[in-house]
């Protein structure tokens, strides 16, 4: 699906389901803390095998079905589990696994601005890439076409409460990495008023 040719704005669902995102829902998430406000919205990357693209791999890595006979790399992940939110793949496709009003376990140790366990407050957003290669037009687009839904249904985000992960765990994560274009990026936000 590509969402260029879409002319239908994103909808958020009741539950925190994107209904024009595609589904592929994992069990590795839990709930949120009681009280806790939807109020960082973290970027990240993700290949596998490292800086390859396409497969079906992410998608069987958040749903802990992982074939380690696929490559080498996998065996040494197959046994985490982890998700995010949402992934969008190089072509700009839009893939829900966990609903936004809940818990989704991308973070890690991790912290902003002094609070600690930043997966008890945010949504995380995969991009399909790696430090090293630059992102696709097509997932600008998309990044900033469900940033611009997620500003809109949780202000508590704000624009200055979006980040990367490598600026909630430095030295232990550097995603979304020196190609990411936080510049173009913000600017695709702020030529839509957000």
């Amino acid at each position: 699906m590509d969402r260029a040719k879409i002319k239908t704005p994103l909808q958020l669902c009741a539950g925190g389901w994107v209904s024009e995102a595609r589904r592929c829902p994992t069990v590795n998430f839990n709930n949120r803390p009681e009280g806790a406000v939807v109020s960082l919205l973290v970027v990240h990357n993700i290949s596998l095998p490292p800086g390859q693209f396409g497969g079906g791999y992410i998608e069987q890595f958040f749903a802990n079905q992982l074939d380690t006979q696929q490559h080498s790399y996998f065996a040494t992940i197959a046994e985490l589990q982890v998700s995010a939110h949402f992934l969008i793949d190089r072509t700009g496709l839009l893939t829900q696994f966990v609903a936004t009003e809940q818990r989704a376990w991308h973070a890690g140790l991790s912290s902003f601005e002094g609070c600690d366990n930043c997966n008890d407050y945010s949504i995380g957003i995969e991009l399909e890439g790696c430090d090293e290669l630059p992102y696709s037009e097509n997932q600008y687009a998309t990044l900033a076409e469900i940033t611009e839904l997620l500003l809109r249904c949780y202000p508590a985000i704000g624009v200055e409460r979006i980040v990367g992960h490598s600026d909630i765990a430095p030295g232990r994560k550097t995603d979304p990495g020196r190609n990411f274009d936080w510049r173009y990026y913000r600017s695709l936000l702020t030529a839509s008023g957000v």
